[in-house]
């Protein structure tokens, strides 16, 4: 239903290439830019921060995509003209509780994780709390980073899930396009050159979970809270020289980045969790038919 509804309002195929030729470009200029350059990314962005200091290049960085969220609402509003609820929910009118549930879950469990290990191994952080600095952090997280992570749901789990569920008129191309695409963008982050490939089973990991949950429950509200809990309490409580989010954290990363097998841990150990969780809060039946099954223009 999610991907179907999308059926009833304006969906011809080109309008569905339109902001995706657009974002996928300005990504792929800039990753030709940085390598005709000889940019070092990482090096370039201590320098910034050197400069300007890290709330401020944070608020740069995180600037773009009020503008790209705008954008692609705007699209989706005029040309497409479809409801902004459409592309959020198949529900009569959004279930903010739900964002809630997955915002509070994830962000309680991400805290616990980062307060064990950082009990359990010390040595690894720098304490880094600053009053100051850390209550301009909070202000712009807060503001900011849902919208980061509005757009990348909206853009992903939202816009790009019915464009390719329409055309392949199933929803497992989707979920799979959708999940490898958004995990292969972040190819370009500072932690993979630092950790190695490995990272990439993380990324696309989490891609295949934000997917699975928008299909299973028919709506992005969940998705929406899972994604920016995830990035707003890692960015507010711990940070490294090595990541995409350098910030005046509470907690600064010290030990030299490195990534095994533990990497799989959330993918095969948290995210099931997760996922049992809530199919059960939400009732989620027909797992095969909502994550494989058919989508059908309505009264087909």
């Amino acid at each position: 239903m999610f991907i179907a509804q999308a059926f009833k309002y304006s969906h011809s195929f080109w309008k569905y290439l339109v902001i995706p030729i657009l974002f996928f470009g300005l990504m792929a200029l800039n990753y030709v830019a940085v390598e005709f350059l000889e940019i070092d990314v990482n090096q370039f962005m201590q320098e910034e921060i050197a400069r300007k200091g890290a709330n401020r290049v944070l608020a740069e960085n995180l600037s773009a995509f009020v503008l790209f969220l705008g954008g692609l609402l705007f699209w989706v509003k005029y040309i497409h003209r479809q409801p902004i609820k459409a592309l959020t929910t198949a529900r009569k009118k959004v279930d903010w509780s739900r964002f809630g549930f997955a915002f509070l879950l994830v962000a309680v469990v991400n805290t616990i994780i980062i307060v064990v290990d950082y009990y359990t191994n010390p040595n690894d952080y720098l304490f880094n709390f600053r009053p100051e600095p850390f209550i301009y952090l909070v202000i712009i997280s807060v503001l900011l980073i849902p919208l980061q992570t509005s757009f990348e749901e909206y853009f992903f789990r939202g816009y790009l899930m019915q464009g390719l569920g329409l055309l392949a008129r199933n929803r497992w191309v989707p979920l799979i396009l959708t999940s490898v695409i958004f995990g292969g963008l972040h190819y370009f982050n500072p932690e993979v050159s630092k950790l190695g490939n490995i990272i990439m089973i993380y990324y696309i990991g989490t891609g295949f979970m934000l997917g699975i949950i928008t299909l299973m429950d028919e709506g992005l509200e969940l998705a929406l809270g899972f994604h920016a809990a995830n990035n707003l309490i890692t960015a507010l409580l711990v940070t490294a020289d090595w990541t995409a989010f350098q910030t005046d954290s509470v907690l600064k990363d010290i030990s030299e980045p490195s990534a095994g097998w533990d990497i799989l841990i959330p993918i095969f150990v948290v995210y099931p969790v997760f996922l049992f969780i809530l199919a059960k809060k939400y009732g989620w039946k027909n797992w095969n038919e909502k994550l494989f099954g058919k989508v059908l223009p309505p009264n087909s």
